[in-house]
């Protein structure tokens, strides 16, 4: 290793010059100075073998020997503040000309082999195309992570020198620079540190897949010439670096040329556009000035709408203005007389193919199902969750649609369930260009010069201050225009920062956000926390774990950075034919109507290859077709019931606690009666009922959110000890109608062509039917029935919509959901035993079977008297009724049972008011709940155990 580091300085510097050596460890520098380059050899290896140390670098150009008394000969450990290193202004000439080609990677790490290749491809190809420049042959060599190419100059430490070089590097940038490899156009300031070569390049930890390598020299000439002045000077000049100014139009022909569209129309291939100057750079695939090479020509766009086309090839100009002659090329002459041709609908424009994953790409999106690509790709990471991972793709694809809102995405679900794994897999499929993660401050987004237009931007785990979610909001309402601040700077004079237009907001939160304002503007979806879903989580990680390593991106991931690529280039305006008759049976709130109709236009967006298009401008105009509408109304369902909280804002476990409540028949409760029922902690049950505030941020709980829901605080008297106890106590009222008015099932619908109207109803799910739906006297008949009405034998009249309501869920034993995390409308609990003989009517059933309850409650003193409770006045204690049950020896005893879990299901019992004797699990205490079905009754402990059994196994936690 000596000898490789002695070669290398003598390579870089002449003999007896100083050299100053500079290591970067752990947030420490050491560094010394060097005449004698055998001890800077042996100082060097001393530090090389310091794992702390990430890398050792020296100076390239001649250094003031003066420096020497530094440090002289010596490395000293751990700079301070007072210890100077080498600046530009110690710098005595030039000695090199310094090219760093790096691959595209995130910081902090070490490259991977295919990324490392990749650089030292690109050195090649800058080798040859200088070569071909007149420059001689450079030295070659190996950074570790990625490759170096050396001239040998020599020219003073000036201004102008400097410009010179940084000139040369823009344009080597410019030509060379893409999606995998960047030349470093930083090194041009004089006083540069250059990776030595014979240590070791230590970014990141050692990985097979990013392993530590040793920088070493690759060639070096034999004899080591020098690059005139004029080379470079030639070099920097072959692009302008100012504006040419845009001819003004004086023969009719409209406004300037966008040359996007131009290159687009005329078939020119793009190998790959950069921003250059304001402006865009784009690097032809093929020369179209000759046939006798292929790269090297080049077209620009500047921001005053000027173009600048050329070859950098001496045959074809070296770097001339050609874009007059480019025109001529292609486009037809201007003087001769229009033909009249018959007006067609044109295809969608052509794509642009660069590589086998844009062309495997294109191909997705002309033919195949885009839409299911991108949800398998995903789930090859990331188990289930197929539902939120739709939609983030919609999200994605809103930044493509010209006239939508935009659509942003919160995320919410229990701590370590998969949020952010799900948000950075998705993240993952998007290019690099167009993502962002991380905290933020208040005004950072503003004067983020990185951040594109189309970016993502997640929050993980972030609460959103105030401005914050004022930006989000000015982002729904002008999403396809800039989003301005205006400052002033520190000389007190006006400065207009802006958030580029077209960005989209992921957040991932435990707890959706505390701005009811923010949440109306999102996609609201829960991640799934299911028992059954954690099972599959450790399966794939089993799977993956066993599985053979695998060495970079994932050729389906590439392909899909590739297709949103390919999506982010256009701008298409969807018509929705059909949408006087789509039907809602919900139209409150006034935004979902609005995201269905964006959710279809996203659809439609990801199939726009496949549609008939018709430029406009610069956009393309389709029409969505009955498939779009048919997708979004399934994820606007899904999001609306079994996967989310998009219309009532709930969280999954808000969701699970009101649908407990109602499958327990309450009508009055306390939290330690629903922290029985659910198996959370009294803690948890408290903040879901009254909401709670943290760091600033408030949380509403059910109490807001639920019109159903009442509270009262009340004083309960115990005698239960011999001691009268008087204790202050909130109980909470349940008003089962206006609940299941509340969540009545969201539908969308699609009228009839032909006949429309308001005869119309929505299509059924779960197995509800409406009496308008010709189907509902035919194959649905017997989802109907019929109940009689009368006197119950507390005097209250009940009518209901008989004992085989609706199931809550058609799902698993035990399980009160669906789907996991389901919160779909609850359909009535059973009451049989309220229910009297009474007339036959005929009921029909529908989504919100409320519409056709009616029920007049019993008064509670009656109540008390069957409970054989005395002296607990109601007026002081409105759920005395209620918990005196769970207080009584019995229901103690119950508790101590446990149900065979899945033997019983919970949704066939039904509470009643009959005596049905003793509890057939626990034969201890009154059986209160009834099922006909699995012909058992049971008391109100062992009911509450089923039902959080069947809450655990659906993930609420």
């Amino acid at each position: 290793m000596m000898d490789e580091i002695r070669s290398a300085v003598n390579v870089l510097a002449t003999t007896g010059s100083v050299v100053e050596v500079r290591a970067l460890a752990d947030g420490v520098t050491h560094s010394g100075y060097f005449d004698d380059h055998e001890a800077l050899a042996r100082a060097v290896e001393a530090l090389d073998a310091d794992p702390s140390v990430a890398g050792i670098y020296v100076t390239l150009n001649t250094v003031n020997p003066a420096l020497l008394a530094r440090r002289a000969n010596r490395i000293k450990m751990r700079l301070s503040r007072k210890d100077a290193t080498t600046a530009d202004a110690d710098i005595v000439r030039r000695r090199w000309f310094p090219v760093d080609i790096d691959p595209v990677r995130p910081s902090g790490v070490s490259s991977t082999d295919a990324e490392h290749d990749a650089a030292l491809a690109a050195a090649e190809r800058i080798a040859a195309y200088l070569a071909e420049q007149g420059f001689p042959s450079p030295v070659r060599a190996d950074s570790g992570n990625g490759a170096h190419l050396l001239y040998r100059v020599d020219l003073e430490n000036d201004d102008v020198a400097t410009a010179l070089v940084k000139g040369a590097l823009a344009t080597l940038d410019a030509l060379f620079s893409n999606e995998a490899v960047t030349v470093d156009t930083a090194n041009h300031n004089a006083a540069r540190i250059w990776k030595l070569y014979g240590t070791l390049s230590r970014k990141g930890d050692n990985t097979p897949e990013r392993p530590h390598r040793r920088a070493k020299v690759l060639a070096v000439p034999d004899d080591v010439r020098m690059v005139p002045r004029e080379y470079l000077q030639h070099l920097a000049a072959l692009l302008p670096r100012e504006e040419p100014p845009e001819r003004k139009r004086t023969n009719g022909n409209g406004p300037g040329i966008d040359l996007a569209a131009w290159l687009l129309d005329h078939g020119i291939a793009v190998r790959s556009t950069r921003p250059y100057q304001g402006g865009t750079l784009y690097v032809l695939d093929e020369c179209p000035f000759s046939s006798a090479h292929k790269d090297g020509a080049f077209a620009i766009q500047f921001a005053n709408g000027a173009v600048f086309a050329g070859c950098h090839h001496a045959s074809c100009g070296g770097g001339a203005q050609r874009w007059p002659e480019l025109r001529e090329m292609y486009e037809p002459k201007r003087t001769r007389a229009p033909v009249k041709k018959v007006e067609e609908i044109p295809p969608p424009p052509p794509v642009l193919i660069e590589d086998e994953h844009q062309a495997r790409a294109v191909e997705i999106l002309k033919s195949g199902d885009p839409l299911a690509f991108l949800l398998d790709t995903f789930n090859k990471s990331h188990v289930g969750d197929r539902t939120v991972a739709e939609c983030l793709i919609m999200s994605v694809a809103s930044q493509s649609v010209a006239n939508t809102k935009g659509l942003h995405v919160a995320i919410s679900g229990n701590s370590g369930k998969g949020k952010s794994h799900a948000c950075t897999t998705m993240l993952n499929l998007i290019p690099e260009s167009h993502r962002m993660t991380g905290t933020v401050s208040n005004k950072a987004l503003y004067y983020a010069d990185d951040l594109r237009p189309g970016t993502v931007i997640l929050f993980d785990d972030t609460s959103l201050s105030d401005d914050l979610q004022e930006v989000l909001k000015s982002a729904t309402s002008s999403f396809h225009e800039p989003i301005e601040h205006r400052t002033v700077t520190a000389d007190r004079q006006l400065r207009v920062c802006s958030i580029p237009e077209r960005c989209v907001w992921w957040l991932a939160k435990v707890e959706n956000p505390g701005d009811d304002q923010v949440m109306n503007r999102m996609l609201t979806v829960w991640i799934d926390d299911s028992a059954e879903q954690d099972r599959r989580v450790l399966e794939h990680l089993k799977e993956t774990e066993a599985g053979a390593c695998r060495r970079g991106d994932d050729p389906d991931v590439l392909t899909c950075r590739a297709l949103w690529s390919v999506l982010k280039q256009q701008r298409i305006f969807v018509r929705i034919p059909f949408a006087r008759r789509i039907g809602f049976s919900n139209v409150a709130n006034r935004r979902n109507p609005a995201m269905l109709f964006d959710l279809i236009k996203c659809h439609a967006a990801l199939r726009f290859l496949q549609r008939e298009g018709k430029e406009t401008g610069d956009e393309v105009r389709i029409e969505a077709a009955r498939q779009d509408f048919d997708a979004a109304a399934r994820l606007y369902a899904a999001i609306n019931q079994e996967g989310g909280g998009q219309d009532s804002k709930m969280t999954r476990n808000e969701a699970a606690a009101l649908a407990t409540i109602a499958r327990m028949g309450w009508e009055t409760f306390t939290v330690r009666m629903l922290q029985q029922a659910t198996g959370l902690s009294y803690h948890q049950v408290r903040r879901i009922l009254q909401g709670y505030t943290t760091r600033g941020t408030v949380y509403c709980g059910l109490l807001e959110k639920c019109p159903a829901l009442a509270v009262v605080d009340a004083t309960v008297i115990d005698e239960s000890t011999g001691t009268t106890v008087r204790r202050h106590e909130s109980h909470f009222q349940f008003d089962a109608e206006r609940y299941r008015e509340w969540t009545a099932q969201l539908a969308v619908w699609l009228e009839d062509e032909d006949e429309g109207g308001e005869d119309d109803s929505p299509p059924s799910s779960g197995g509800s039917c409406d009496t308008r739906n010709p189907c509902c006297k035919g194959e649905r008949k017997h989802s109907c029935k019929e109940i009689e009405e009368g006197e119950s034998p507390q005097g209250g009249k009940i009518s209901r919509n008989g004992d085989d309501t609706a199931k809550i869920d058609a799902g698993g034993p035990g399980s009160f959901a669906a789907k996991s995390g389901s919160h779909s409308s609850p359909d009535p609990v059973p009451l049989e035993g309220y229910l009297d003989p009474v007339q036959k009517q005929e009921v029909p059933c529908g989504s919100r079977p409320a519409a056709n309850e009616k029920i007049e409650r019993a008064n509670l003193s009656s109540n008390c008297k069957n409970y054989g409770i005395s002296k607990i006045p109601h007026t002081k204690s409105v759920c005395a009724p209620i918990c005196a049950p769970l207080c009584n020896t019995g229901a103690t005893a119950a508790n101590g049972v446990r149900p065979l879990s899945g033997v019983l299901d919970p949704r066939t019992f039904a509470r009643v008011k009959v005596e049905l004797g003793r509890c057939d699990v626990c034969g201890v205490a009154k059986a209160v709940y009834r099922s006909r079905e699995a012909q058992a009754k049971i008391c109100e402990g062992c009911y509450s155990r089923l039902v959080r059994e069947g809450n655990a196994r659906v993930g609420v936690r």
